[in-house]
């Protein structure tokens, strides 16, 4: 049977956004609010293992500074809420640019009559953000980001969310993902998976994909496979992903 939807996940995955979108996003917020906090380079390669931004702040506070009481949870969420707007704005900017053969790949099932989903953690501000500046938020049927299921990634809940969304099965979609979370949580609703790894996630641990790559590739940027089998082809395209599944 021919694919019949794809579903991206958003930060990592459709651009580079974490070091210099999130992370920057995240120490201005936290300078706007007058705190002393500020994640390096090194340590929000740490910070990622933590899906979502307001736990990924309180498992901060935990492990890095056990001397501050923690904060409630209302405090935490407009500080989350102000690390949003900033976001937004770094993305305004035009500042992250989609990763390569992501553009070419969504034109072309959407030109094929493949459907097209989200599934992210991140919040849904966040996400749609991100679509509005670099492709179409309409092109994609689910948006499905943040809070809307009870557990985020690894817990596959947001895939499930996803499938039972557009009344499809497993076996009918193929997934795109980056990270080691990520790829749990697509695995965990029994979804066949490509990774297309970064520098935060070069080294993590994706047994269980069915292939892996550093970036889907285009004409001109030939894609480097490093575990599966794509035969002489430089970038991914629908052709290849049906073969994959």
């Amino acid at each position: 049977m021919q694919l019949q939807a794809l579903i991206f996940d958003v930060d990592g995955t459709l651009a580079d956004t974490e070091r210099d979108g999130h992370r920057v996003a995240f120490n201005r917020a936290f300078a706007s609010a007058g705190l002393d906090w500020n994640w390096s380079i090194e340590l929000y390669g740490e910070l990622l293992y933590v899906a979502g931004g307001k736990e990924r702040i309180r498992f901060y506070l935990e492990k890095y500074r056990p001397e501050i009481t923690m904060p409630d949870d209302g405090f935490i969420a407009e500080l989350h809420a102000n690390k949003t707007k900033h976001y937004r704005e770094i993305l305004a900017g035009g500042e992250i640019p989609l990763r390569p053969g992501v553009k070419r790949l969504i034109d072309e099932a959407r030109t094929q009559g493949v459907r097209l989903a989200i599934a992210t953690t991140s919040a849904l501000p966040n996400a749609v953000a991100l679509l509005e500046q670099t492709l179409d938020p309409s092109w994609f049927e689910i948006i499905a980001a943040g809070d809307i299921v009870p557990a985020k990634k690894p817990a596959p809940d947001i895939y499930h969310y996803v499938l039972k969304e557009m009344n499809l099965e497993a076996k009918d979609c193929l997934v795109i993902e980056d990270s080691h979370h990520g790829l749990l949580a697509s695995t965990g609703a029994s979804l066949p998976t490509i990774v297309t790894f970064n520098d935060y996630t070069q080294t993590h641990d994706f047994s269980g994909a069915l292939l892996v790559v550093n970036h889907l590739g285009e004409p001109e940027l030939p894609c480097i496979v490093v575990v599966g089998e794509i035969g002489d082809i430089s970038y991914l395209e629908l052709e290849t992903l049906n073969r994959l599944r």
